[in-house]
């Protein structure tokens, strides 16, 4: 397993008291892998003292407002190609169907896509492959980096660090097509539901379109090609 990937999986999921109670092994696992050093590393330790210093329900609740309250930062891989549209339901089948035949097992109650399950699978990987797959999609976590760095929001360092890992080049211009979306206002409930106010997801044999979203489909394929 690539400890310092399901570090930074568990990092983006929901806070809960077991979470916070396992820190400081997260804070070991990360230095005694060795695979972040430097300023992406040090960056992380914000987040951390958080979330094993602050009150919990702080926590959750500056959790909802940011990933759950803000559809640009949405934790949720599709969603920032295609929103909640038909063609999202496919990419999620195809994407569950690749966990599966790896033999990953992935909580239930979560979507394929959602973020910390993706990060949880690339754990699981050889660090080639892993390191592949968060080429494919880093132009996603850069947009994700982008507008947590605007709000000053210590996660920004967790796609940081991804982005160490990665070191890649990021496609500038794929990024700002990200960046385009207009950044809501969580306090603006009104806003907020007419935001949300889109198809919902399908999924099984009958989501599937001829003409899906090329973007997605071309990522699961490599994906599912290895290349």
């Amino acid at each position: 397993m690539i400890t310092t990937l399901k570090v930074l999986s568990l990092l983006l999921d929901y806070p809960t008291r077991d979470l916070v109670a396992g820190v400081t092994e997260m804070r070991t696992a990360l230095n005694d892998e060795g695979l972040l050093k430097g300023a992406p590393r040090e960056a992380l330790e914000p987040l951390l003292t958080a979330l094993e210093t602050q009150d919990i329900y702080d926590l959750q609740e500056a959790y909802v407002f940011l990933f759950d309250r803000t559809k640009s930062l949405s934790l949720h891989l599709f969603e920032h190609v295609h929103g909640e549209g038909r063609d999202r339901g496919q990419a999620m089948v195809d994407l569950k169907k690749m966990y599966e035949d790896a033999g990953f097992d992935f909580a239930a109650h979560e979507l394929p896509d959602f973020v910390p399950a993706f990060l949880e699978f690339l754990s699981t990987r050889t660090w080639e492959e892993a390191r592949d797959y968060l080429l494919q999609t880093f132009h996603i976590f850069a947009a994700l980096k982008v507008r947590l760095t605007e709000r000053e929001s210590d996660y920004a360092a967790v796609f940081a660090a991804l982005e160490a890992l990665a070191d890649g080049k990021v496609s500038a211009a794929a990024v700002a097509e990200l960046l385009e979306f207009p950044t809501e206002d969580p306090d603006d409930l009104e806003a907020l539901d007419k935001a949300w106010e889109d198809a919902a997801v399908e999924f099984g044999a009958g989501a599937a379109l001829s003409d899906g979203c090329p973007q997605v489909s071309d990522m699961l394929k490599r994906m599912e090609a290895g290349e």
